[in-house]
């Protein structure tokens, strides 16, 4: 059974208008849009993840010496991946002669948290 359309000519819309209004606007501005990105860029390697959650279970500091046996990567790759993360602002660490101990940030995952919620 053929459907009969009534078809209107194609008409341009002058130049800046819309072509329609936007259903949601972005509650995030560009600058914390930034910020979680970096955050759950750092997060989305898995390594990395397990790293923080190894981190946040932990009552205090860790010694790299007490995660490297934990992943099956060297001390560089491992060193690494901490970087990355200290970069996001998500852990720190403090010196104590040749080694690092690491902490996940108190605060560091709060605004992610809050956004997902």
């Amino acid at each position: 059974m053929p459907v009969d359309l009534e078809l209107a000519p194609k008409t341009k819309r002058p130049a800046g208008e819309p072509c329609c209004v936007p259903v949601v606007y972005p509650d995030v501005d560009r600058a914390q849009a930034l910020r979680l990105a970096e955050v759950a860029k750092a997060l989305g390697d898995p390594i990395r993840l397990q790293l923080v959650d190894v981190l946040r279970k932990h009552a205090g500091k860790v010694c790299v010496c007490e995660l490297v046996p934990l992943f099956d990567i060297s001390q560089p790759t491992l060193s690494h991946h901490l970087k990355k993360l200290r970069a996001a602002g998500i852990v720190d660490s403090e010196r104590q002669g040749l080694w690092a101990y690491y902490y996940v940030r108190p605060d560091a995952l709060k605004e992610l948290s809050a956004w997902l919620t």
